[in-house]
């Protein structure tokens, strides 16, 4: 079914890459306003783009950009996207600078844009918010042990938006990836490509998922299609939770 966004206002975090740059792609062809963060240049452009490179991390900043913004902007759907990895660290191998830092980056933000966009949400009686989650927000060994806890956290912040707000009419669920061929993966195919094979190999498609499929789920996921699924987590990972 082809969606139609015309005049949406939609925030979007990450938007440089990997599955941010495809939701940006996704949103605009549906006739979007989008409005695409990231700290690195975004390479697009379209009558219907507003780009802005910011630090998300850097949440002071974040704050006061948020606060211009939606004095003039009222948003009809939030897309928190960005995130880092961690490098598969373990507990004792991740400084307390490596936890902030991937907290500051795929936590914190999460809560500043969700707070930012929701009192006008709420006022009009209607939103969507997705967040980024993964299959690390399910079990442990899909990250290290920052990342792993960052995702479960999401997890739950969603689950608990959902409860608080969804008689006042916001919907906001989560997507879970597992395997996106992303630049965010791509050490996982350096040389001969041999991890990226391994967890094909563990994944009952078979496959890595491009970042446009989940780009897709996005679409369906903010459209009125979908408005009564609502505080869920929706894994798409080619079968990957079902053994783990």
């Amino acid at each position: 079914m082809t969606q139609d966004y015309s005049n949406k206002n939609i925030l979007l975090t990450g938007a440089a890459s990997g599955i941010g740059f495809s939701q940006l792609e996704a949103y605009l062809a549906a006739g979007a306003i989008v409005y695409a963060v990231d700290r690195q240049d975004i390479a697009y452009r379209h009558i219907n783009l507003k780009t802005f490179k910011l630090d998300i991390s850097q949440h002071k900043q974040l704050k006061v950009w948020l606060e211009t913004l939606t004095q003039s902007v009222s948003f009809d759907i939030l897309l928190n996207t960005a995130g880092v990895l961690d490098d598969y660290k373990t507990s004792l191998d991740t400084t307390l600078d490596d936890w902030q830092h991937v907290l500051d980056i795929n936590l914190t933000p999460m809560f500043i844009l969700t707070n930012a966009v929701l009192p006008a949400m709420l006022s009009r009686g209607y939103g969507h918010i997705i967040n980024m989650a993964s299959i690390a927000g399910f079990s442990a060994g899909g990250g290290g042990v920052a990342y792993t806890s960052a995702k479960h956290a999401i997890v739950g912040y969603t689950k608990q938006l959902a409860f608080d707000y969804a008689a006042k009419g916001l919907h906001v669920n989560a997507i879970a990836p597992g395997a996106i061929k992303t630049p965010m993966n791509a050490a996982d195919f350096a040389g001969d490509a041999e991890m990226a094979k391994q967890v094909a190999a563990q994944t009952p498609a078979k496959r890595w998922a491009n970042p446009d499929e989940v780009a897709q789920l996005s679409l369906y996921l903010t459209s009125q299609q979908a408005d009564y699924i609502n505080g869920t987590v929706i894994p798409i990972d080619g079968g990957w939770t079902l053994g783990h």
